[in-house]
């Protein structure tokens, strides 16, 4: 189970942070990444990192979104810098399992206004 928060609305310009507390079967998480999907649009991969800390960035976001997660590898945070109103979308974190199965939050809706 997937527990997102921190969504909200900001200026452009500005930051926000978003948190996301998996609960469960933490021990087969082998991916663990943040997705966004603005109205009308398909669900793209934001933000990923393995257990092993490889990390992945969309283009759109390089340089000013960072990945992180805790030492447990229960949490995955996304911290989000200079948004732009193209940022605005519902972000949802997700799981990869060792298992090949994927697990997705609730989502938490993030709006820029410019």
């Amino acid at each position: 189970q997937l527990q997102a928060s921190g969504g909200g609305l900001v200026q452009a310009g500005g930051s926000l942070r978003l948190s996301c507390e998996a609960s469960g079967s933490v021990g087969s998480i082998v991916v663990m990444a943040w997705y966004r999907q603005a109205p009308g649009k398909q669900r793209d991969m934001v933000a990923e990192m393995t257990t092993f800390g490889r990390i992945a960035y969309a283009d759109s976001v390089k340089g000013r979104y960072t990945i992180s997660s805790n030492n447990a590898k229960n949490r995955v945070y996304l911290r989000m810098n200079d948004l732009k109103p193209e940022d605005t979308a519902v972000y949802y974190c997700g799981v990869l399992l060792v298992t090949g199965s994927r697990s997705w939050g609730q989502g938490t809706l993030v709006t820029v206004s410019s």
